[in-house]
Formats: C-alpha cells, structure tokens, sequence
C-alpha cells in the first residue's frame, strides 16, 4: 500500500481502494466505465460501455437527486445525513451507501463503525416511497482494522444487515457489469 495515493482498479472484477478516493475515480479507471454528469440531474452517471447503470452522489447531491424524485427529506429524518459514497444501481433498485474508512492514526472512527444501523436505517427511510433497497458497506483499510480488537464492532455489522469490506468492493457484489 503506497501512502498518499489514490488507489487504482489494478483488477477487471473491483474496486481497490488505498485511501479514500472517490468512488467516481475508482470507476472511471475500470476498464468500459465513464463517469459523467447528466443534464439537469444530481449527481454523476455511472456509465458502463455507454449504457446508463448507476447515479453516484456525494454528501448534499444525494439531497439534490431525493428533491428531484419529489421526496421532502425534512418531513422524513430530522437530519441530513452526508454519505460519503452513494451509489444508485439501476438494475438492482438498490442505494449503496459506501463509507471508505483508512486510518493512519487513533480516533474517532471506531464509533463511527458502530453506527451504520442507524444510518442504514435512516437512508431507508428517505429512499422507501421509491422502491430502493440499501445497502450500507464500510471499506476498511486492512492495515488498521484487520485486528482481533475490532472483532465484536465486525459482529455488530454483520448483526445490523451491514457490510463491511478491506480494501476492496467488488463490482459483481454491487451488481455492475464487468468485463
């Protein structure tokens, strides 16, 4: 793992992350795949041998596409939650929300772990009326989090319907297309 990279799609079946790029970047870089924006929508399209297969929205642009489909999110949640990967498959009707968590150092993170039932929860509500199933993954640099200690918070994930990943999130996992 280099330190101060961006990480890079170094295989053809997913996504390698080395610090906390964007999923956008990861996905241009496979091979077929071209982020773009859509006229006039949120977000960034997701195109896959120029076919649209997902929407990609970061922090408030999930807010944006959520106005465009008519859902008032402040009659739904008391707060906005800003993911910092949401990825709307197509095919699949499902929201991703992909958390990318890379530690060098102590800190708050560890908690943060612990809360993706809330917020899996949360996202589910706002995106229920649309017909979208979530699914809520945490990407964990390998490094950091692969240690006994984080065993009971891994239990807990798996325990609340979320995923967690090291270093990689496979595209097939995801329901997109590959080569």
């Amino acid at each position: 793992m280099k330190k101060g990279g961006i990480g890079g799609a170094n295989t053809k079946t997913g996504l390698h992350f080395e610090t906390r790029a964007s999923l956008e970047t990861l996905l241009e870089a496979m091979p077929n795949y071209e982020i773009r924006k859509i006229s006039g929508q949120a977000g960034e399209g997701v195109f896959y041998k120029g076919e649209l297969v997902a929407r990609s929205f970061k922090q408030h642009a999930f807010y944006k596409f959520l106005e465009e489909k008519g859902v008032n999110w402040k009659s739904i949640v008391s707060a906005k939650l800003l993911p910092d990967n949401a990825l709307l498959v197509i095919v699949r009707d499902t929201l991703f929300i992909v958390e990318v968590k890379f530690q060098q150092i102590g800190g708050s993170v560890d908690e943060k772990l612990q809360t993706c039932l809330f917020k899996k929860l949360q996202y589910t509500k706002l995106v229920k009326d649309l017909g979208y199933m979530v699914e809520y993954i945490y990407v964990l640099d390998d490094a950091w989090f692969n240690k006994p200690k984080y065993k009971d918070v891994f239990d807990f994930i798996t325990y609340a319907g979320c995923h967690y990943r090291f270093n990689t999130l496979p595209l097939a996992w995801l329901g997109l297309p590959q080569e």
